[in-house]
């Protein structure tokens, strides 16, 4: 029996030292494959790509929509997302359509996610949606580059703004690369999903 639970020890900490790498090696790839202040290529590049990204405002890529309160819906199957993540579910969608990035409006504004459509989202989380060609897949890990901290308006409870979030200074690039960044970030999340999510089947 002690053999048995010196294994699974052993298992608990093998899937935890695996995610923590990543999540490391996801923070140094976000520093480094998207470009720096003052500069117009990044530090690391898939093959092919040579051309300056662009600078551009932030609002050129997104819509930022407002959240709103949920009280007066039924229960349903739509899940209600606040600054914290899923918090129980509805029977009408803010959205539908599209999926969009979720990011704090008051509280938590430093921890974006991916929300996926049909969803709704209380009044302190803002939701943004892909203008154009622009890939939700590559703007999910640029938002993740950002130090919100840096646009917080507030001198109490952390806050951002529809005008903070729409003014920040980005570097955009092709929907192909965008794509191809998008995929291989998508890639490393589930790498570290997968990790988390054993380490945790085993505690339990």
């Amino acid at each position: 029996l002690g053999d048995f639970f010196i294994s699974l020890d052993n298992l608990i900490t093998l899937h935890q030292r695996k995610y923590d790498a990543l999540k490391t090696m996801k923070k140094t790839l976000l520093s480094k494959m998207f470009p720096k202040d003052g500069e117009d290529v990044p530090e690391i590049r898939f093959k092919g790509f040579t051309d300056a990204w662009e600078q551009r405002k932030l609002g050129s890529a997104i819509i930022v929509r407002s959240g709103k309160d949920y009280k007066h819906l039924d229960e349903g199957d739509v899940p209600v997302y606040g600054t914290g993540g899923y918090m129980l579910s509805v029977s009408e969608a803010l959205e539908n359509t599209q999926d969009a990035i979720g990011i704090g409006r008051k509280g938590t504004i430093d921890k974006p996610f991916v929300l996926k459509a049909p969803f709704w989202t209380v009044d302190t989380l803002f939701y943004c949606i892909p203008k154009g060609n622009n890939s939700l897949g590559f703007l999910y890990p640029l938002f993740q580059s950002i130090n919100w901290k840096l646009y917080d308006e507030s001198t109490g409870v952390p806050s951002l703004s529809k005008t903070a979030i729409e003014g920040v200074t980005i570097n955009l690039t092709s929907k192909v690369e965008q794509y191809s960044i998008g995929e291989y970030f998508e890639s490393v999340d589930n790498l570290i999903t997968l990790h988390q999510r054993r380490s945790s089947r085993i505690i339990k």
